[in-house]
Parts: C-alpha cells; structure tokens; sequence
C-alpha cells in the first residue's frame, strides 16, 4: 500500500480527504471517525502544504465540532507556523491565523489574538480577500474592547487599501462600518461627511444587483440613525420609505452564483433574510417611538423649562395645568416619578411662591430635598426655599439654619433656572421698602432712571411679568418723588395694568381643582381631574 502511494500521493489523499467529509457531513455528524481520517494523512508523511492543510482542517473540525479547544490550537497553531512556500496555500496560514485568534479569544487570550492578526495583515497585502478579512477581524476584536479608536483606525486602513485595489463595494463596507463606531461614540461632526461619500460611492458603483442594494440598506441605516442622534426627526422618513424600497428590491432579485472577478469583493454585509428583518425592526421601532419611554422623558423635561417660562411670564394657571400634565405622565410609569418627583415638588414650589401660598412653597421644597441627590437641583430648591423664609419674615432661625448647609465653596450653577431662582426670591414691594426705595432714588434721580428704564425695556421684551410690575411701581414712585406728575401718572397706569393681569390670573389658577397639588407632599402623584377646556401640551405641539 506504501508502495501504491508513493506512486500516487494524491489518490490516498483524496481518498482520506473524501471520507472525512463524509463522515463530518453525515447524519448525524462521526467526527470521531472524521479526526481518524484526518490524522492518516499524517502517516504518509505528505509535502508540507498538504501537512498544513491537514492541520488547518483539523484544527477546524475539531474547534467547530468538539470541546477539545487545546488540541484544535494545537493542530491551528502548526498551521499557522508552516514554512509553505507555494502561492496558493499562502490562504492556509491566513485562515488558520484567523480561526486561531477566534479560539485564543473564548481562552481569554486576546493579547496572543491580536498579534497573530497584525502580522497576518501584514503578509497578506497581496492577497486581497484575506488582507481585508483580517483587517475585519482585528477591527471587530478592537471593538469588543470598547477600543473604537483603534477600530475606526483599522477599518480606515481597510478603506484605503480597497481603494488602491480597485474594490469600491468592499470600500464602501469599511467605511460604513466606521460611520457605524462613529455612532457608537457620537462623533456626529465626523459621520456627516464620512455618510456623504458612502451615499456616493453607493450609487455609483455597478455590480452585483443584491450587493449593491445591502450596501444601500447599510447606508440607510446608519442615515436613520444619524439623523435620530442629530435631531432630525422629519428627515428620517424618506430614508424609511427608502429602505422599505430596497427591501422590496431585494426580495425580488435571485442570488448570483458567479463569483466576483475581484477577489476583494467576497463579502455579504448581512443574508437577504436578515436584511428584511432588520428593515421590519427598524419600521417597528420608529413606529413605536411616540409611545416610548424616552420620548416620556423627554416630554416631561420640556414641561418642566416651559412650566418655569410660564411663572416667569405671568400665566400661572397655564403653568398649574402643565404641573398636573406632567403628574399624569408620572402616573403611567413609576420608573419616570422616580426621576423626576424631585423636579415635580420644586414646580409646586415655585407655583405656590408666585400665588403667595408661603406654607405650602416651604412643604413642596422640603419634601423636594428630601427627594433629591443632585447638587445644583438641591442648590437651586435652598435658594428659593430661602426666599420663602425671607418673605415671611419672622423666619430667622429657619433661615440661618438653611444658609449654614450651604457650602460657600459649592459654586452656583448658571443654567436656564436662573430667571427663577431672580424671581422667586425677590420680596415683594411693601409701603416701607417702597418709601425706602423712593428716597434713595431721589438722591441721584437720572442715574436711577437710567438703570429703571433699560430694565422696563428689557423686561417687556422677553417678558417677564414680574419684572415689569416691579420696574412700573419704582417708576411710579420715582416720578411721584421728583415732581413729574404726567410720567407718574404713565407709570401709575402701566402699574395697573400689569397689577390687573396678575391678579386676573391669580384668581384663574386658585380657582382651578389642580389646585389641590399644592398640599401634596407624599406617594405618588394623586389622580387629578383635569379641568375641562384646560391646556394639553403634546410631544408634537412642543416640537
């Protein structure tokens, strides 16, 4: 028989080779019998390319097939160290360097995957598919590091070697899948240009019908995404509608068996089955998104910054019809009051200032603290429960107490609170602070004119109600002092105008039955009726 093989070495090795595979291919599989056929070939004492092949095909059957992880490395680690000279089997040691990272990867050993990869890459150059499979693989083992810099890197250098080989598509694949880890890290600013030109490449390339529509599939959702990340919710549409088409395309197109003439073309982005699925998922999903939790987030954040802007400007009942929207919205999901019931308190809060309600503010904002671990929302509830105390007057100990619990060393945050925080805690104009304020005016007449007057005009034009009143009531009194009776008389006037908006919105607001939240300070938000032809503000109308 040694005999009859040296004459012939191929026959006995294509025998073996041909029973192996039917035996790991049969039902089912006899691997045992598949490695016994395998490791014949080595009693032959075969030529070196087909010793690392047998290897190769060891390693794989029994990586793929057995639990036997330390002989498959075994067999894939002589593979990868063969000296074959000849040019096609050069794939040999790429496919055994690329199954040997995978296996050195579930052993936990990805320091000896990564360089196993990186010379891999670089003796392959000349082999297109497998320099860019690599390149792949390392990228990938990169990303499962949370190492996207170094990914974004590799599949850069994948790009650019496709382009010099003249593979457009399997260019346009390394660059999507950067604009992918471009997403994943939020590098808005870089993805946008990077999307452009794939969108170009896209449509310029001919070739393969299918390939050609996954790479358009691939754009498109990382269009979709882009633009969701960005903001730009109306853009997403047409790129849906986009994708549905390609889908439809797709389904209708039959695989093409002839290979690529360009061997760096051998890849598939994802099977047309996934494709559909994804497409489906990604309809789903924005579908879906209006009754999504992060969208109720959201939602309740902007009611929060518009109820504030509504106190400021003066529409309190506005504002107390929006607190009992955003309780609602609390009510339907506890994970969402558990956020934001801090938040909720301090809008009480600051309704019950501006409806002089001073109990009720000190009950909203201490239940508020209690609630709240945040800093600059904590900071924000003692300053105006400060002023409730303030306003009160007979509060002295309460507030000295509260000012000795704030670190003089904890700067203030400047955000869009601030207007409130002005408001809240400035005391109303009584007789005595009035009189007090009028004879330090008249000591410089036109320089309190200057300042009264640019704040009168500055307050009209955002507008805040408050300011306005105030600034109208030293003009009054300045003018009255200094013996201008006609500009006292305008003042006076505007005084009661803004006096007369106020109270006609006071009296709206205490008369709604939202009211009642103002002596609500424990549990969960309670059930409100909300008052009929009251204001709903809706994601869509805030957007």
């Amino acid at each position: 028989m040694m005999a009859a093989g040296a004459e012939a070495p191929d026959s006995w090795y294509l025998a073996l080779l041909g029973f192996a595979e039917h035996f790991r291919t049969s039902s089912p599989p006899k691997i045992r019998l598949c490695v016994h056929c395998l490791q014949a070939v080595f009693q032959f004492k075969p030529p070196q390319r087909v010793e690392a092949r047998t290897h190769l095909q060891l390693g794989s059957v029994l990586y793929h097939h057995t639990k036997n992880s330390e002989l498959a490395r075994t067999h894939l680690e002589k593979a990868v160290r063969a000296r074959v000279q000849v040019a096609q089997f050069e794939d040999v040691k790429f496919e055994a360097a690329s199954l040997l990272s995978e296996l050195y990867c579930q052993q936990n050993l990805v320091d000896s995957a990564k360089p196993l990869l990186r010379k891999a890459i670089q003796i392959s150059q000349q082999t297109p598919y497998w320099h860019c499979r690599l390149l792949f693989q390392l990228a990938q083992l990169h990303t499962l590091e949370k190492d996207l810099v170094s990914a974004c890197d590799l599949l850069g250098v994948g790009a650019e070697y496709a382009r010099v080989v003249g593979s457009e598509y399997t260019r346009a694949l390394f660059l999507l899948s950067k604009g992918m880890l471009l997403l994943m890290e939020r590098k808005l600013q870089e993805v946008h240009p990077l999307l452009t030109l794939c969108g170009q490449i896209v449509e310029t390339w001919q070739g393969n019908p299918i390939q050609k529509e996954s790479l358009r599939v691939f754009f498109l959702v990382l269009q979709v995404t882009h633009y969701l990340d960005a903001g730009q919710v109306k853009s997403v549409k047409p790129c849906l509608k986009q994708l549905q088409q390609c889908i439809q395309t797709i389904s209708t197109l039959h695989d093409d068996e002839i290979l690529p003439s360009n061997s760096a073309d051998l890849f598939h982005w994802l099977p047309k089955e996934h494709m559909c699925v994804l497409v489906y998922l990604v309809s789903v999903f924005l579908s879906l998104l209006d009754c999504s939790p992060i969208l109720s987030s959201f939602q309740v954040i902007l009611l929060e910054h518009i109820i504030m802007c509504r106190l400021v400007t003066g529409h309190k009942a506005t504002a107390l019809q929006e607190i009992s929207q955003v309780c609602q919205l609390c009510q339907q999901s506890p994970r969402l009051f558990s956020n934001h019931a801090a938040q909720l308190h301090t809008l009480l809060g600051l309704y019950c200032i501006s409806v002089n309600c001073m109990d009720n503010a000190e009950a909203q904002f201490t239940t508020a603290l209690r609630l709240t671990s945040h800093q600059e929302l904590w900071t924000f509830i003692v300053t105006n429960l400060a002023s409730v105390y303030i306003r009160e007057g007979n509060r002295h100990q309460e507030l000295y107490s509260l000012l000795e619990r704030i670190n003089p060393d904890q700067n203030f945050p400047v955000s869009c609170f601030d207007s409130v925080y002005t408001l809240s805690a400035r005391p109303p104009l009584s007789e005595r602070s009035a009189g007090h304020c009028v004879i330090l005016l008249c000591v410089c007449v036109q320089e309190s004119n200057n300042m009264v007057v640019p704040a009168m005009q500055l307050a009209s034009k955002i507008p805040d109600m408050s300011v306005q009143l105030w600034s109208s009531a030293l003009l009054k009194d300045l003018n009255k002092a200094c013996g201008n009776s006609m500009d006292a008389h305008e003042a006076a006037q505007m005084h009661q105008n803004f006096s007369q908006q106020l109270l006609q919105d006071h009296i709206a607001a205490c008369s709604l039955p939202e009211h009642n939240l103002i002596s609500w300070t424990e549990g969960p938000p309670p059930v409100q009726i909300q008052a009929q032809n009251g204001p709903t503000t809706s994601l869509a109308s805030l957007l």
